[in-house]
């Protein structure tokens, strides 16, 4: 087994699912904002600059406000960046939100995450956004709840707040494709956290993760693809690599920083896990929370002063990090972190 490198620098899981850059340097920065600004002006993609110009100036906007009302423009925000993302790959897309309340059948009138519906339509911006991951989700309503559930970057938040609630996103560390030189084929393969065993997550995980023969304490994917060579792998095994990633992507998130934190998700019982991705389901979340904000601010009000505050609350201080690096990445094809300031030594 070896690892597969191209350019010099070991492959290791990408946080685009759809569009990568293999082997390119990760972008140093504390906002994306810029970087994305300029490259999309290099490339004259004319409308995607103004889709994420606007994004950047109702972000801006949002900085400073209250719980209350920043929902509104963070969505504006995050509309813009998926519309920045799906111009500039010449996706057609219907202007519509794409997005709705959803009565749910049964509930009651009581204020609850459980309670506030969300339907995706079948056409609009955020079904168009579904539509460029491939989502395999059947189902197009979900509870402000499962949402909140799925989202990775703030599980623990949920889970805290929710005694007994066993955690769906376990970590992993050292991603990385590896070679097998006898098939001549390439898989993911990875480690639990110090915190978790080996043994302990395969119990748990769907039959896509198997242990790898070659080791008692790495995993690999059960899929794996033709690779020609594990040092010099031509366009096609690097095509063939990112359809592995693609393959792979309803199992694996990330948390942005200045470290980037891999998760797997693994079976749990609790609310129902939702086939997918991070961007939409943080675009759907924030959609309703901003016609709270327009419509129903009352209702928003006891939101926010009730069970959940903490998770409402996280989910909107922490979800703009976290959503404009997905789709940045995505646009681009690039990695962005950032900056880990060291002391001389």
């Amino acid at each position: 087994m070896s690892i597969v490198k191209y350019k010099g620098r070991e492959l290791s899981l990408h946080k685009a699912s759809i569009n990568q850059i293999f082997g390119s340097r990760t972008v140093l920065t504390n906002s994306p904002w810029t970087f994305v600004a300029l490259w999309l002006k290099r490339n004259k993609l004319d409308k995607g600059l103004f889709y994420w110009g606007q994004a950047e100036e109702f972000y801006k906007a949002s900085i400073g406000l209250p719980l209350q009302s920043s929902p509104l423009l963070l969505y504006y925000s995050y509309m813009n960046a998926v519309k920045a993302l799906l111009a500039s790959k010449n996706i057609n897309f219907h202007e519509h939100h794409g997005v709705g309340r959803h009565a749910i059948p049964g509930a009651s009138t009581r204020v609850n995450i459980s309670n506030t519906g969300i339907r995706i339509a079948n056409r609009g911006v955020l079904f168009s956004l579904a539509q460029y991951y491939h989502e395999p989700e059947e189902s197009r309503t979900h509870s402000l709840k499962e949402i909140l559930f799925n989202l990775p970057f703030i599980h623990r938040t949920y889970c805290l707040s929710h005694p007994g609630q066993a955690q769906m996103f376990m970590p992993i560390v050292e991603p990385v494709y590896a070679f097998d030189r006898l098939t001549r084929r390439a898989y993911l393969r990875f480690k639990m956290s110090k915190d978790h065993t080996s043994r302990q997550a395969i119990k748990r995980l769907a039959p896509n993760f198997v242990p790898d023969p070659g080791s008692d304490s790495f995993l690999r994917s059960s899929a794996d693809v033709a690779v020609s060579s594990a040092s010099r792998p031509s366009a096609v095994d690097l095509e063939n690599l990112a359809s592995l990633r693609r393959q792979l992507q309803g199992y694996l998130n990330y948390i942005n920083g200045a470290q980037t934190l891999w998760y797997i998700k693994v079976n749990t019982a609790g609310p129902t896990r939702i086939e997918r991705q991070v961007p939409t389901l943080v675009l759907a979340g924030m959609h309703r929370l901003s016609e709270l904000c327009r419509y129903a601010p009352l209702e928003l009000s006891a939101h926010l002063s009730g069970k959940y505050n903490w998770l409402l609350s996280e989910f909107i201080q922490m979800s703009p990090n976290q959503f404009i690096d997905e789709i940045a990445s995505e646009l681009t094809g690039y990695q962005f972190q950032s900056p880990n300031v060291r002391a001389p030594t």
